[in-house]
């Protein structure tokens, strides 16, 4: 069931705590100028009438906006709106409360309840207060921190690429393999993993070294008539690999690169 919002109560208003307060604030202004009655008219569809009565659709809408604002947590901002009667004034709230609103966990009750309809609800009314200016052309976004999908390119990783995609060109074309070491390779794939600990760098090294003389074997098995049959650049592309893997052994021996 949901109740109506305290502002509405006329049996409060000879408390009104905004008489109190900077109506100049920031927030105050912004709840006077967001289109509360078009919200919870929109997000009622989510309450039933039986029930025990929810929370204000205003008190929980309220309470994600601060969040978002502040860049709050849940916890936070329910331990804070007992304290700030700026964002209880923003919420709804005619009269200080003493008490928090809810509890954290309701939060992510009410946005499961809404939705990802209602929180977009929610978030155009931000967007209905700027009009036209809300949209940009041009969004310039600092990925500075941002997680990069790049990996360090290891010989391990090289070697595997190489076999596959050798794998994966006699398929193609139809050439025959006397083995594919598909299942080998996977288990040589564990081993080379964690090659820096003291324990198990010889296994790592084994199996990188074993890496590297399957894909010797499988490149020398391919037909040198592959590069003049193969007109999709299947030819150039295994050349590209015989190169790659050639300058990769040579500066290996080299002591250039790591084991």
């Amino acid at each position: 069931m949901l109740p109506d919002s305290p502002v509405n109560d006329d049996q409060l208003s000879f408390f009104n705590i905004v008489d109190q307060l900077d109506t100049s604030h920031p927030l105050i202004a912004l709840g006077n100028t967001l289109d509360w009655s078009s919200l919870e008219a929109s997000l009622s569809q989510y309450y039933s009438a039986k029930g025990r009565a929810a929370k204000p659709i205003r008190l929980m809408s309220g309470l994600l906006m601060i969040k978002q604002l502040y860049s709050l947590s849940d916890e936070s901002v329910v331990d804070q709106w007992k304290m700030n009667p700026y964002f209880q004034v923003f919420c709804g709230e005619v009269s200080f409360q003493t008490q928090v609103p809810c509890h954290a966990t309701e939060l992510v009750k009410f946005r499961n309840r809404i939705g990802s309809e209602g929180v977009r609800e929610i978030f155009s009314l931000s967007v209905k207060l700027h009009g036209k200016l809300a949209e940009e052309r041009t969004v310039l976004v600092d990925t500075t921190v941002q997680e990069k999908a790049i990996t360090y390119p290891t010989d391990s990783k090289l070697a595997i690429r190489i076999i596959n995609r050798l794998n994966k060109l006699s398929k193609l074309h139809g050439i025959q393999q006397r083995r594919t070491y598909v299942k080998e390779v996977r288990s040589l794939r564990l081993a080379c993993r964690h090659f820096r600990h003291v324990k198990r760098r010889r296994k790592a090294n084994k199996a990188l070294k074993r890496l590297r003389t399957i894909a010797g074997v499988l490149l020398r098995g391919m037909p040198t008539e592959v590069t003049d049959r193969c007109s999709d650049g299947a030819g150039s592309e295994l050349c590209v690999i015989r190169t790659c893997f050639v300058s990769t052994a040579q500066r290996q021996e080299q002591g250039l690169l790591p084991a």
